[in-house]
Parts: structure tokens; C-alpha cells; sequence
């Protein structure tokens, strides 16, 4: 946002203001505010990541661009819960999660996310090199990879329709569903994310620099988190397990407005 101002300093108050900067132009001072932008990124999986015996392995996810859209899902995905459990006479200490649940139910909640943002990220296991699979270290790495790659593309994405301003002050939370990864392994999927998102990074073999989508992110914090107390995260299953679905059974899958599909590799 540009404000010309013939006195420099004059004060302007915003609640959405992080930061003021100044520059002269023809004789005036014009002063950029640069607006926080919190993003909120939930994730899960299905599938496992074993050439052998499965063809695929599937990241779903949703992407909320402010705190308000996101509280506003989390009561919309509890109420959409609470209905089912009703309907199905489930009980409440049985968790939703895909594996649960009828094709019809899944299905519906699937479509009570259509105006959310979503991604998903489909890798085909039998177009990767075998090599992969043989350490428990190179495969944590490989899926990293994978994530990092298609959390970008959504998000860049979103920016391609002016929805996210990737100058402004950007804060990325990211909640993914808990599994077997070592403390390590943890450590660097967020520092993947922050290289790949922040920092940038650098091809060796081509000698090539790929510049980062957010240079004036200052905060990107990663949660693994019990799905059992995120409805998000929930809601993030439904997602997976659908593209799951429809990856292993040669349906069509249709990216729209609020779905980006990274295939892999």
C-alpha cells in the first residue's frame, strides 16, 4: 500500500500495519505499509511409502489465509462432525477419520470443503528410483522433498491470483498429522519449508538459483499435532484419503479454483 505524504512523519494508524517504510519520489515521501499476513497450512497423508507393495503415496491439505477463516472452519468441521456422529449414532470417543467412515459420509465432507483451499500431492512409487527406499533416511528425505514441493506450488498458486501479497509481512503455520519420524527428521522438514519457502535454494548440479516465494516471512513454525484434538487435521485426512482414492481407482481427478495437484515425481 503507498501513501504520498508532503510531511514525512505525519502518523497514520492501522491495525492491519506491521511496518513503515519511506522513500522519496518526485519531491515526495511515499510510505509503504506492509500488511501481516498469517497463513495457516494443515496436512495429513495416506497411503504407504513402500514401492512393494503400493503403487501410491498421497499428501491432502487445506491452506487458510487468516486466523478468522480458519476459526471459522474449525466450527464449521465440528458442526459438520456432530451432525454425522447423530446420523450415525457414532460414538464421541470414536475419532472421524477417514478409516471410519462410509464412502457416502466421506464424500459429503468432502464437498463441505469445496470453498476451502486445498492442495494435495500424489507420488507415483513406481516411477522412483529404488534407492530411495533402502534407508529409512533417504525416504523421510524423498517425502519431505515432496512436500516442501507442492505446499510451494499451492502457495504460488494463490499468489498467481492475487490472493497472498508475497511482499507483505508473512507469518506460515504449518500442522501436520503426527507419525514415526524422529526428532531430527522433524527438525529438518521445517527447515526444508523455510529454505524452500524464506531463504531460497540452490541447484548444484545446474548451477541454478531458485529465488524463495516469501522474503519477508519472519515467522514459519511446524507443529506435529494428535489428530484426535485438531478438527483441521481431520479435515485434512477426508482430503487425502479422497485423492487416495481416486488416484488408485483411475479416477479423474479436477483441480479448480481451490485445488492445486503436485504430481511426483
Amino acid at each position: 500500500i503507498l501513501v504520498v505524504a508532503k510531511q514525512p512523519f505525519r502518523r497514520i494508524v492501522s491495525t492491519l500495519v506491521t511496518r513503515a517504510t519511506y522513500f522519496l519520489v518526485g519531491g515526495f515521501f511515499l510510505r509503504r505499509f506492509n500488511i501481516m499476513t498469517t497463513i495457516y497450512i494443515y496436512s495429513d497423508e495416506s497411503g504407504v511409502f513402500d514401492h512393494i507393495h503400493y503403487s501410491n503415496f498421497v499428501f491432502g491439505g487445506l491452506i487458510f489465509l487468516n486466523k478468522e477463516d480458519k476459526d471459522n472452519a474449525i466450527r464449521n468441521y465440528k458442526h459438520i462432525e456432530k451432525d454425522l456422529r447423530q446420523a450415525t449414532k457414532s460414538s464421541y470417543s470414536l475419532e472421524l477419520k477417514a478409516y471410519h467412515l462410509s464412502k457416502k459420509h466421506k464424500n459429503s465432507i468432502y464437498r463441505s470443503l469445496n470453498n476451502y483451499y486445498k492442495f494435495g500431492i500424489i507420488i507415483n512409487q513406481n516411477r522412483i528410483n529404488n534407492n530411495i527406499y533402502d534407508y529409512k533416511l533417504n525416504k523421510q528425505r524423498y517425502l519431505d522433498y515432496a512436500y516442501k514441493i507442492g505446499v510451494k506450488k499451492a502457495l504460488m498458486n494463490l499468489i498467481d491470483k492475487g490472493l497472498i501479497e508475497p511482499n507483505d509481512e508473512i507469518e506460515l503455520h504449518f500442522f501436520v498429522d503426527e507419525h514415526a519420524v524422529a526428532t531430527s527428521g522433524k527438525y529438518e522438514l521445517r527447515e526444508g519449508l523455510y529454505q524452500e519457502l524464506v531463504k531460497g535454494t540452490f541447484n548444484f548440479n545446474y548451477q541454478h538459483y531458485y529465488e524463495p516465494i516469501f522474503k519477508n516471512c519472519n515467522i514459519l513454525t511446524l507443529k506435529y499435532c494428535d489428530s484426535k484434538y485438531l478438527p483441521l487435521i481431520r479435515a485434512a485426512d477426508i482430503i487425502s484419503n479422497k485423492l487416495y482414492y481416486q488416484i488408485n481407482n483411475n479416477k479423474e481427478i479436477n483441480e479448480d479454483e481451490h485445488l492445486t495437484i503436485t504430481y511426483l515425481p
